[in-house]
C-alpha cells in the first residue's frame, strides 16, 4: 500500500522572525523558478512560509497561518532520524575516478544521528580529522513508513520526499592503513557530529517521482567541484530502497544518502582537500542550495 501523500510540496524547517519558536512551513513562491532560490530568499528575509504543526516533518498538518522565515534550519533534526544509510561509489563518474570497475550491488556504510546538521550551520571538524576533510553532496532519501524485504516494483511508495546532503569525509581515516586499518573503512571516517549537513528544504516524492533526472552541482568557495545529473546513479532510488530492506527494517524517517559523483577533492590533481573556513555548497535541481562552512576545532 503507498504511503498517504503527504499535505506539503515543499517544507523548510525555521525560526520565524516574530519568535524564537522552530517551526515547519511550505514556502510560498510568487514565481515558480523560485524553487532553486529558497534558501537565498530566506537569506534576503523574503521567503514567507504557510505554517505546519507537527513534531516532525513526516507529522506536519497545514494551519492558516504564515509567518516569515528569520533563520533557515535544515529540514530534519538529528532526533527524528533513526540513522542515515549511505551508499558508496554509486556514480559512474567517481567509480571510473577510483579505477573501480562497476559494482554488482550498492555498498553501504551508516552516519549516527548526531552526524546530522542544519543548512547554514557550521561544520566542526575535530582535530584529528582536519589533514584530509573532504566533500561529498549527494541526493538524500527520506523514508516515509517502516520497510522490510520491498520489492523494487513497490519501493517508491516507501519514500516520503527527498533532500541535498553533504557527506563530510576524512579520507586518512577512510583509506590510509596506520588510520584505517588493512583494508578502507567508511563509517568511524564519516561519522563525526555535524558530518551530515542537510537542506535547504524537503521536496515530496509526489514531486519528484524517482529523482533520477536532477542536476547536482557542489561548489567549494565559488569553484564547481562536482558537475553531474542523478541519471548517472548506478544505482536509482527504487533499487536502493529495496536492496536495503533485505532482511532489515528501514524506519520511518531515515535517511538513505545516494552517493556522490566524481570530482570529490581526494582525486583532483594535486588534492584539494578542505581548509579551514571554505564555503561547500551542494546544489540539487528543484531542491535548491544547501550551503555550509567548514570549521576547525582547535585542539
Amino acid at each position: 500500500m503507498s504511503s498517504p501523500r503527504l499535505p506539503w510540496d515543499r517544507l523548510v524547517r525555521f525560526v520565524s522572525q516574530d519568535s524564537q519558536r522552530v517551526l515547519y512551513g511550505q514556502p510560498i513562491l510568487a514565481d515558480p523558478s523560485d524553487v532553486n532560490k529558497i534558501a537565498e530568499l530566506a537569506d534576503a528575509g523574503d521567503l514567507k512560509v504557510k505554517v505546519f504543526e507537527g513534531d516532525t516533518a513526516l507529522t506536519a498538518t497545514p494551519t492558516d497561518k504564515t509567518a516569515t522565515v528569520g533563520k533557515l534550519l535544515g529540514p530534519l533534526d538529528g532526533a527524528s532520524v533513526p540513522i542515515v544509510r549511505c551508499i558508496g561509489l554509486n556514480y559512474r563518474t567517481h567509480i571510473l575516478e577510483t579505477g573501480r570497475p562497476l559494482p554488482t550491488c550498492p555498498t553501504i556504510f551508516t552516519k549516527p544521528s548526531p552526524s546530522i546538521a542544519d543548512h547554514g550551520e557550521d561544520i566542526p571538524i575535530p582535530t584529528i580529522a582536519q589533514d584530509q576533510c573532504d566533500y561529498e553532496g549527494e541526493l538524500v532519501i527520506l523514508i516515509g513508513k517502516d520497510a522490510k524485504n520491498v520489492p523494487e516494483s513497490e519501493a517508491l511508495d516507501y519514500v516520503a520526499a527527498y533532500t541535498a546532503g553533504n557527506d563530510v569525509s576524512a579520507r586518512d581515516w577512510q583509506r590510509e592503513p596506520n588510520k584505517a586499518g588493512p583494508v578502507p573503512q567508511w563509517t568511524f571516517s564519516k561519522s563525526f557530529d555535524k558530518y551530515a549537513p542537510l537542506g535547504p528544504c524537503l521536496v515530496a516524492a509526489h514531486m519528484l517521482g524517482s529523482a533520477d533526472n536532477l542536476s547536482l552541482r557542489t561548489i567549494v568557495n565559488g569553484e564547481v567541484r562536482q558537475d553531474t545529473n542523478t541519471s548517472d546513479l548506478c544505482f536509482g532510488v527504487a533499487k536502493l530502497v529495496a536492496f536495503c530492506s533485505q532482511g532489515q527494517t528501514l524506519q520511518k524517517g531515515s535517511l538513505i544518502m545516494t552517493g556522490t559523483p566524481g570530482g570529490v577533492g581526494l582525486f583532483m590533481k594535486p588534492p584539494a582537500f578542505l581548509k579551514n573556513g571554505d564555503e561547500v555548497v551542494v546544489e540539487v535541481g528543484e531542491i535548491g542550495r544547501l550551503r555550509n562552512r567548514i570549521v576547525f576545532e582547535k585542539g
